[in-house]
């Protein structure tokens, strides 16, 4: 073939096959050399800053402004978050060594849940409603128990007080508990055999406003064991009020004047014989044991007849339907050391009798005496038991 054709017709097909292969070479080289670059250059890029930026100040990292408007929630607050009823009453408590967290309490009805502070080398001298009242132990201000539950804005703040064990002691306390039975409306009383069971209405009506107006302290039975104990100190001005049998005219007659002068009172049911819910929120139920208000096989109660083990289970049936085991009245005042036991074994802590006396400290818990109301018994004879 003449030169001139081969010029016509192009490369050779070796020619083009290397010039192919060249090229493939050559793009995966810059290829290869681009990746690379980009691995050197992007992280510089990212590092370094342009000239403008360079120059300029480095700006402040921004702290955010505090909410003016936030503050932590206290333990009551949160306590009450926990309960949409609007009469629901977060209680907290101060005072020098208090640490007590806060308890809910319903407002409208007694205290049930105030704590009981102990503290090496003191005693505890009950809550107040401000720390002056604290301070001077004013005894119309300290609230336990017996008092109703009443705060602002779902909140109160309690404050302890404290006093020296000898302090105590040096107070010589004498808590008297009366027992009242039947009430009557007949101020010449009743006849029969039990008249001097029958306090006339008129004379417990004053005595009862005798005892709110006189600025005197109703101790829960709670508060009375504490003080037989020593750990808790309770003034000289104390009083406990109770009522036997539940008979028809406590709750005709007396529960309200007991609901009118606001004032704790205990009424001791025979369980087996009625089970009336309480008339007020003052008057609380205890234990005239279940079926034990009847003479054994000697004349004498039951209570002193019967082995403790049913002792106990009479005690347990009445606990029942009472909802709480506290302290019994013992039937007709009989009762000894069998008695005590099935009291011990039944998870009762106190027993009261009908033996003239007061509590103190050091009293025995199951044998607490007391002091009498009969027909004829006015304020002035009154006054003569408690002041």
């Amino acid at each position: 073939m003449s030169e001139s054709r081969r010029q016509r017709r192009g490369p050779s097909l070796r020619a083009r096959r290397r010039r192919r292969l060249f090229a493939v070479l050559a793009s995966a080289a810059a290829m290869v050399l681009l990746v690379v670059g980009a691995f050197v250059w992007v992280p510089t890029l990212m590092q370094s800053p342009t000239p403008a930026a360079a120059s300029a100040p480095a700006s402040p990292v921004a702290t955010p402004e505090p909410d003016p408007e936030f503050t932590p929630r206290s333990d009551a607050e949160l306590l009450l978050a926990r309960v949409d009823d609007p009469n629901v009453c977060a209680v907290s408590f101060a005072g020098d060594g208090i640490s007590d967290t806060p308890v809910l309490e319903t407002q409208g009805t007694l205290y049930a849940h105030l704590p009981s502070p102990a503290r090496e080398g003191a005693v505890f001298a009950g809550w107040y409603t401000t720390p002056a009242d604290a301070a001077a132990f004013t005894i119309t201000q300290r609230v336990n128990g017996s008092r109703a539950v009443a705060c602002t804005d779902r909140q109160i703040t309690l404050t302890g007080a404290w006093k020296s064990p000898e302090e105590n002691v040096a107070e010589k306390a004498k808590v008297p508990i009366l027992m009242y039975h039947q009430f009557t409306t007949k101020p010449e009383g009743e006849s029969g055999w039990l008249r001097g069971n029958y306090a006339f209405i008129g004379d417990f009506d004053a005595q009862m406003n005798h005892i709110a107006t006189g600025g005197f302290y109703l101790p829960t039975w709670r508060e009375l064991g504490d003080f037989i104990d020593g750990k808790l100190y309770l003034p000289n001005h104390s009083v406990i009020i109770t009522d036997d049998d539940a008979d028809q005219t406590w709750f005709d007659l007396a529960a309200p004047v007991v609901d009118k002068y606001k004032l704790l009172t205990t009424s001791f049911m025979i369980t087996a014989y009625r089970q009336d819910p309480a008339p007020n929120i003052y008057v609380l139920r205890r234990s005239h044991t279940h079926d034990m208000h009847k003479a054994g096989a000697n004349g004498k109660g039951e209570m002193v007849n019967l082995p403790a083990d049913q002792i106990a289970a009479d005690l347990e049936t009445s606990a029942s339907v009472l909802g709480v085991k506290e302290v019994i009245a013992y039937p007709f005042g009989h009762f000894n050391d069998t008695s005590k036991k099935g009291l011990a074994q039944a998870g009762f802590e106190m027993a009261r009798t009908i033996e003239p006396g007061y509590v103190s400290i050091g009293t025995d818990k199951l044998a607490l005496p007391v002091q009498r109301i009969n027909y004829g018994m006015g304020v002035d004879a009154l006054i003569g038991m408690i002041g």
